[in-house]
């Protein structure tokens, strides 16, 4: 099953069509199936006295309020549309996180075929219900979450018009970036289990490694967060990826993609030449003669496979040899 990468833009363009431009260049180089950005009015997100993130104070320290710095990070119907357009010559996925009700009916205008509920709205009611009225795929993140709420937050979806089928459970953790002991990447798995759908692997953390991990446990979606440049001014930037290491990411991912194959056990068509060459046969040990029964002392197990399996010693082991045999050749019966 191939994994739907997602390389998450966000707001990584700090406001400039120009840079978003070049990380949607930047993602569809590194072999990406989706740039998503995020969508959202600062007035209809944020509260005037709405408190920064401690990460996000850490990149921008200052007396910026959080609804500040979100008005500068905006884009808006015009900018999304040239960003669409740009997607369609690269041969890359336009997505986006819708973050407020008009961002919603923004997105739908555009024509979104598929939602992305980002991890702070899972508890938001009139949010899920209209997300759901479109009856559409649904990629929801669960940072911050318990299971109860991932299985409330379904259970809306499922109401309004959205069935679990059509819906992924990215497991998360919203810390820029995670430290490792946070991730508890099987939690993945419990999410998949106990509410049996699909699911996949928002990843935080600093380098690829994890996501990668990710893929190996099952998941069908992986989202990370990419920039043009760590070093940039902005609250994401720091915790991303560098356009490199999203290409050897997404590399990576499609190895893994392979080397899970089908789950059978049986030899791969490249080991099947290596089969006689380090298995082992029955051989003589030395010369035999016509009549001699075959014994212990005179009988040996030793490359190359092709004759007897030394699984049959115990078989041939007090038979007479119907001729002669020089040292090294196969045994026959």
């Amino acid at each position: 099953m191939k994994t739907l990468i997602i390389a998450e833009a966000g707001v990584n363009h700090n406001g400039e069509l120009s840079r978003a431009l070049k990380l949607i260049d930047a993602a569809a180089a590194a072999g990406a199936d989706l740039v998503k950005f995020q969508t959202f009015r600062a007035d209809a997100l944020a509260a005037a006295q709405a408190p920064k993130a401690a990460y996000q104070n850490r990149n921008m320290p200052g007396a910026e309020s959080q609804h500040a710095m979100l008005k500068r990070l905006e884009l808006d119907a015009m900018m999304h549309e040239k960003l669409m357009r740009h997607c369609r010559t690269c041969g890359i996925g336009f997505f986006s996180s819708a973050f407020d009700m008009d961002s919603i009916d923004l997105l739908a205008s555009l024509g979104l075929d598929r939602w992305k509920i980002p991890s702070g709205e899972i508890t938001n009611l009139p949010y899920l219900r209209k997300i759901a009225s479109k009856g559409q795929p649904v990629i929801l993140s669960s940072g911050m979450s318990t299971l109860t709420e991932i299985e409330a937050a379904l259970d809306v979806l499922a109401q309004a018009g959205t069935p679990r089928r059509l819906v992924t459970v990215l497991h998360c953790n919203t810390e820029y970036p995670t430290p490792m002991q946070d991730v508890n990447l099987r939690a993945m798995l419990t999410i998949r289990d106990s509410l049996q759908v699909a699911v996949g692997y928002s990843d935080h953390t600093l380098g690829i490694e994890v996501a990668i991990a990710a893929v190996a446990l099952g998941a069908s979606v992986i989202e990370k967060h990419f920039t043009l440049d760590r070093t940039l001014p902005g609250p994401d930037h720091k915790a991303s990826l560098e356009p490199d290491e999203l290409k050897a990411m997404v590399s990576a991912i499609r190895n893994i993609e392979q080397a899970l194959g089908d789950g059978s056990k049986q030899p791969s068509p490249s080991e099947s030449g290596n089969i006689v060459i380090a298995r082992k046969s029955i051989v003589a040990a030395a010369a035999i003669r016509k009549g001699e029964r075959f014994s212990d002392s005179n009988l040996a197990v030793k490359r190359p496979g092709g004759g007897l399996s030394p699984m049959l010693w115990d078989a041939v082991i007090g038979k007479w040899a119907t001729r002669d045999f020089a040292a090294d050749e196969y045994i026959e019966l």
